[in-house]
């Protein structure tokens, strides 16, 4: 019988790494040789490289800039390198299938896949599809979409929808573990508050400019991002982060509110969590508002509040966290009714299915 290899892709922000980070052990169960490619600095190399029996390979990457920059001009030459590097790697390692959750350095991996003649599939997280999977749809045997609005958007031929993923690891978090990691007591309530792998400059400022009024009601984790944590504060009550891995299973069963980025793959992890959400998405000005569609669709199913960052003033943002915890209730029961289904073991199915053999 011949080896059995699969490879993966996707990174940029932790987002594009955690399906993957879902599936890899349940091919590694099932005898599979697993190799990824990501860039060579992306948090994508963090997450993975801790992961035993995965060979990651770095590969060069473009990056898509919403502003005028001189390295717009260097990127269609750093996207050909990592073609051919990606083309060389698909070559030695000859994986039997390629599973990409997108960000800009999965287009090469692609591109490379569909002319080594290596069936990729595609896991689009958001409503709306990015713009490295729109370029990279035309390379896929098949596009898997998380929201069943998303099928709009995707090519009629190859899309299904399937659903999110989410890491089974995080329902086996203990909070007392959480508690004791933060030296939080169990007397008050305790928001999450998560700017995303790279940190929120003005999520941040809301939670540390009303630290006085919120620690009199609630113990807060705030999970800054990189380089972001304000080693001035010292507070009873308030524990900061850059990121959290091994710990964030006990941080989340430690929770009782998220305040979060409105990322699909981390919202649909709060979901199927039952923790109430405030979701602050990213704002138009610098995103293509794909997490505001995230958020309105989880707002309109009644399992989350939502406030434009425009909008997000110190004392409106009290609000806000005043009114997720009256309607924490409301939300968990709306929640509750979600039904998440097999996604997982369906994903493993279809990729299973477009195995070379």
């Amino acid at each position: 019988m011949s080896e059995k290899r699969i490879l993966f892709t996707g990174g940029g922000t932790a987002g594009h790494v955690i399906v993957n980070l879902a599936l890899i052990p349940e091919f590694q169960k099932r005898g599979y040789t697993v190799d990824y490619i990501g860039s060579y600095e992306g948090i994508e190399r963090q997450l993975i490289e801790s992961i035993d029996g995965v060979t990651y390979h770095g590969i060069s990457t473009g990056k898509l800039r919403r502003y005028v920059s001189k390295e717009n001009m260097k990127d269609p030459f750093k996207v050909m390198k990592g073609l051919l590097q990606a083309f060389s790697i698909i070559g030695k390692r000859k994986p039997g299938v390629i599973f990409s959750k997108g960000g800009f350095v999965s287009v090469p991996v692609v591109a490379a896949a569909k002319l080594k003649r290596v069936p990729t599939i595609i896991h689009e997280s958001d409503y709306t599809p990015g713009l490295a999977n729109k370029l990279s749809f035309p390379f896929a045997k098949k596009v898997l979409a998380t929201f069943p609005e998303t099928m709009d958007y995707l090519p009629k031929e190859k899309a299904e929808f399937i659903g999110a993923v989410v890491r089974e690891e995080l329902f086996q978090g203990q909070r007392s573990k959480g508690l004791s990691y933060c030296n939080f007591h169990k007397q008050k309530p305790v928001i999450m508050v998560m700017g995303g792998s790279t940190g929120s400059k003005r999520l941040n400022e809301a939670i540390r400019n009303n630290l006085d009024a919120l620690l009199k009601n609630v113990q807060i984790i705030h999970i800054c991002g990189k380089d972001h944590k304000d080693a001035s504060i010292n507070r009873a009550g308030y524990a900061q982060f850059e990121y959290v891995n091994e710990e964030l299973k006990d941080l989340f069963a430690a929770s009782d509110y998220i305040v979060s980025r409105a990322g699909s793959n981390a919202i649909f992890e709060f979901l199927a969590l039952h923790k109430p959400m405030l979701l602050i998405p990213l704002s138009r000005k610098v995103s293509r508002g794909d997490q505001i569609l995230n958020a309105d669709s989880f707002v309109k199913q009644g399992f989350a509040h939502k406030l434009e960052e425009e909008e997000l003033t110190d004392d409106r943002f009290l609000e806000e966290i005043h009114r997720l915890m009256d309607d924490k209730q409301a939300l968990i029961d709306k929640m509750e009714l979600y039904q998440s289904g097999q996604t997982k073991e369906k994903v493993i199915e279809i990729i299973q299915n477009f195995e070379n053999k």
